[in-house]
């Protein structure tokens, strides 16, 4: 296998992201719940709980998941904010199609997107947020 797919399944890593990924979701799907509890409505629940493990997300998958020890720089945060929006564009699409076939208030669906994000999300921190990091050290042969 080339290198550039054992980064991609580098399986310590994926760990890492699935358990910082368990983190988040714990708490966004909690917020979630809580604010269709609290009558938010499907689509503002949503956004407080992913916007709620954003920082904690970026912060753990940096320094842990992808052991970036240097100084965060800004290029970083935008490449990062940026495969959030797009990953969590998807999980929104989803809510909004289940929106559209009469699925309100449906914690399935949500839990989909969660999934449809978690994948795009991680794909994304590999190959785009990260990836000044990995080239600072040097490749295995």
């Amino acid at each position: 296998m080339s290198t550039r797919l054992n980064r991609l399944f580098d399986i310590g890593r994926l760990l890492r992201f699935a358990a910082v990924g368990v983190l988040n979701t714990a708490l966004g799907y909690t917020v979630i719940l809580t604010g269709l509890w609290l009558g938010y409505g499907d689509i503002l629940s949503n956004l407080l709980g992913y916007a709620t493990g954003l920082v904690l997300g970026f912060v753990l998958n940096s320094r842990w998941t992808f052991s970036n020890t240097s100084r965060i720089c800004a290029g970083t945060v935008l490449r990062y904010v940026l495969s959030f929006v797009f990953a969590y564009g998807a999980n929104l699409l989803i809510v909004l199609a289940a929106l559209s076939f009469g699925m309100k208030g449906n914690p399935w669906v949500h839990l989909l997107g969660i999934v449809v994000y978690s994948v795009l999300f991680y794909l994304a921190s590999a190959h785009v947020v990260f990836r000044t990091d990995r080239k600072q050290t040097p490749e295995k042969t």
